[in-house]
């Protein structure tokens, strides 16, 4: 069974930065596309950034030149630096493996971890 276990958020001022972390396990996690997604109360989950198993990102327009994300293939981690963070980035945030791309995501899984709470406030 597939499991996603995201860590590393918490509450950060305006401008701030941080580091979340997804340990996957049960899925071949160097054959996938990963990414990273955010969940406002009420809305849908979002894909904003995503990398291919070979290190190819792409990014929503939104945090693009702030986020980063990144994985280690022999640790089945995928990460997200997060840096010059807004109020607007306060969200929820989940992994999951990909199969689309940025604005037509395709999710590899049913399953979704607890995800991790990101909150940017002053």
């Amino acid at each position: 069974q597939v499991h996603f276990v995201e860590s590393g958020g918490g509450l950060v001022q305006p401008g701030g930065s941080l580091r979340l972390s997804c340990k996957a396990s049960g899925l071949n996690f160097g054959g996938c596309p990963m990414g990273w997604y955010r969940q406002d109360p009420g809305k849908q989950r979002k894909l904003v950034a995503l990398i291919t198993p070979t290190g190819a990102t792409q990014y929503t327009d939104s945090v693009t030149d702030r986020f980063t994300i990144s994985r280690d293939n022999a640790e089945d981690t995928v990460y997200l630096q997060m840096s010059s963070l807004k109020p607007e980035d306060t969200a929820v945030y989940y992994c999951n493996a990909d199969w689309g791309q940025i604005g037509r995501p395709k999710p590899g899984y049913n399953q979704w971890g607890q995800g991790t709470q990101v909150t940017v406030s002053s």
